[in-house]
């Protein structure tokens, strides 16, 4: 299939190469650019970054938290009662801090419903707000599932400051501050954004509604300062890891109230130093509340506190924008390329594999590093892709080469001893790599003598059973020598040394190899003898010649056969042909040369002419030498 999709490509791996990179280059752009299933791994790779560089963040001075924490609710019980206290009690606090010009103060606090028992303590808030500009409160924009409180936008487009009107007829589900005088209302929504595995990692700037704008309570806050907004519906949150500047709200209360006639000059000073031009937070961290949430750093965040951080980035900049993916593309483009060029250059796996994974730890280095420039880089979606491009070509190639091994065992379990087999295979040999090699061989040829006439006078079935007992011997002879085993040419057997492995000693391990088949022979004689056998009436004749030849694997694709040809093997069969009525054995003057220090010795038999040769051959009997 893939040879269809890839006609122009002939390598049969570069074409498989090709097709992975393609196919998870064209996955990752589409999670990239669309699908987004790893953005809750991207999403918590980011976190890591967050938290190694919260301690770095210093919170702005100028932002301030009044928290009502569970001391606070303590106290208040008996100054005010049980919460919910009468709004006259953040009326009087409210009256309080504006004696000290705060830049704003912002209400974390929900004024939905009327105090019906106390109106005159809901419209005390309301006047001290009318009273302070710089006061706002908070809204939030309900699923259309939970209420049926509709509000028609126009209506409420004043207190959301929205200067881009639209559809007229535009209504949302809309929690309003109904204690509130509408006159008095500064809004802005406070709806959080919750990722998919439950964490806060950004913070809404608008909400789109039919074409209407309505700002979230921190983009109202520094809008109205005069601050820039940044571009988006959200933003991302770069969380410290200390909070801002906190005050009890019972404390604070107190002094500002019961306590503030009884104040001296100095606490008085070192209220306006705390509260003066101060962006004053008023909300809740109190168990009883429920207002806490799961954010990077960890869980159980007070709402008041994630205001607060909301608004110090947007005052100082501080928000996190998203490297366009574009890059994050190019980068998983470039690793996946660099891996094809490894794989197609046959780089070892494993060092393939530990250049990634510095690469990828560089790759995680530098977006952590990005976060000091508030820029958050995703990473996590180009290494999955790279990985998998390496963990399924490095599969693919163990496949490929375990089929390349059971190949390789399969065609030299049938010429070679399977330690030989091994070690072969344990070199990475493959047919192609041992194939059409010229090397310094020693061939021998055995035959054995008498055979024809044995078959004409015996049952088919006895002489096969016979010859399969002699090779099974002379075979076990050759591996044993650690030769190779060619071929069996009728009654002849062909085997060569010093291939496929180098052996500098090949002459010396033929030469041994025909002594033992010579005493095999006889010791197989006799043991027919023995059993009763009358097929015993036969010889053997062996050659050897040691020279130059060439090696591999011959043959068509259903059938190969790792052999040697050349003038060295003619010569070899020759030599076996002289040696009728001379010895069992003979062999070359260069494989005598070959066997010098050895430990056998050689008697000259002749000088014999041989077909294709013009001069005579000289040929030797090997005899092992006697220790004195």
């Amino acid at each position: 299939m893939l040879k269809k999709l890839f006609p122009f490509i002939k390598n049969a791996s570069l074409r498989w190469y090709v097709a992975l990179s393609l196919l998870l280059v064209l996955m990752m752009a589409m999670e990239l650019f669309g699908l987004h299933i790893f953005a809750t791994t991207e999403a918590r790779l980011g976190d890591v970054y967050l938290r190694h560089h919260a301690p770095e963040y210093k919170v702005d001075p100028d932002i301030v938290v009044v928290d009502i924490d569970d001391a606070s609710m303590l106290t208040m019980q008996r100054v005010v009662g049980l919460w919910s206290w009468k709004r006259e009690t953040h009326g009087f606090l409210l009256e309080g801090l504006r004696e000290f010009e705060p830049r704003a103060i912002v209400f974390d606090i929900s004024f939905r419903e009327r105090d019906l028992a106390f109106p005159k303590s809901d419209a005390f808030l309301s006047g001290q707000i009318k009273d302070f500009a710089h006061t706002y409160m908070q809204t939030l924009e309900l699923e259309p599932a939970v209420s049926n409180e509709q509000v028609l936008l126009s209506s409420v487009a004043d207190a959301f400051a929205v200067g881009q009107p639209g559809k007229a007829d535009a209504k949302a589900p809309l929690q309003l501050p109904l204690a509130i005088e509408r006159d008095a209302w500064r809004l802005g929504l406070v709806n959080l954004l919750e990722d998919g595995d439950g964490i806060v990692r950004r913070y809404r700037l608008y909400s789109d509604v039919q074409g209407w704008r309505l700002p979230s309570l921190p983009t109202r806050v520094i809008q109205d300062l005069g601050g820039k907004i940044p571009t988006g519906s959200d933003f991302q949150i770069l969380w410290p890891q200390q909070g801002h500047k906190r005050y009890a709200y019972a404390d604070l209360f107190l002094k500002l109230t019961e306590e503030r006639s009884g104040l001296s000059p100095a606490a008085v000073a070192e209220l306006d130093l705390r509260f003066r031009n101060k962006i004053i937070v008023i909300g809740s961290s109190a168990a009883g509340l429920y207002d806490h949430h799961l954010i990077p750093l960890g869980p159980r965040y007070p709402g008041v506190d994630m205001l607060a951080v909301a608004i110090d980035n947007l005052k100082n900049f501080r928000s996190i924008s998203k490297v366009p993916p574009y890059w994050t593309f190019a980068m998983g483009l470039t690793l996946i390329a660099l891996l094809a060029l490894a794989f197609r250059k046959r780089l070892n796996p494993v060092l393939t594999g530990s250049l990634l994974s510095v690469a990828s730890l560089l790759a995680v280095y530098a977006a952590d590093q990005l976060i000091t420039h508030h820029l958050m880089l995703s990473v996590a979606s180009p290494l999955i892709f790279a990985w998998t491009w390496f963990l399924l070509a490095a599969i693919a190639g163990y496949l490929r080469e375990r089929r390349t091994r059971d190949r390789t065992v399969s065609l030299f379990g049938r010429f070679l001893n399977p330690e030989v087999v091994r070690k072969i295979v344990d070199h990475g040999e493959t047919v192609e790599s041992l194939s059409g090699q010229t090397r310094q061989v020693t061939v021998l040829f055995s035959d054995i003598r008498g055979f024809t006439t044995l078959s004409e006078s015996k049952p088919p079935d006895e002489v096969v059973k016979l010859l399969n007992r002699y090779f099974e011997r002379q075979v076990e002879v050759v591996w044993r020598h650690g030769g190779t085993l060619d071929k069996f040419i009728g009654d002849c057997i062909m085997a060569f040394w010093g291939a496929p492995l180098d052996d500098p000693l090949h002459a010396r391990r033929a030469v041994a190899a025909s002594m033992e088949m010579q005493a095999n022979l006889i010791a197989f004689r006799e043991e027919l003898i023995t059993e009763g056998s009358d097929l015993v009436d036969f010889d053997v004749g062996i050659g050897v010649h040691t020279g130059t030849a060439v090696v591999g694997f011959i043959g068509a694709k259903r059938k190969l056969d790792y052999t040697a040809i050349g003038d060295t093997v003619n010569l070899a069969s020759r030599v076996e042909g002289l040696t009728k009525g001379v010895a069992r054995v003979l062999v070359t003057r260069d494989t005598m040369l070959a066997c010098a220090d050895s430990d056998f010795d050689f008697t000259l038999r002749g000088a014999f002419a041989v077909k294709g040769r013009a001069a005579e051959v000289d040929l030797y009997e090997p005899q092992q030498r006697k220790l004195i």
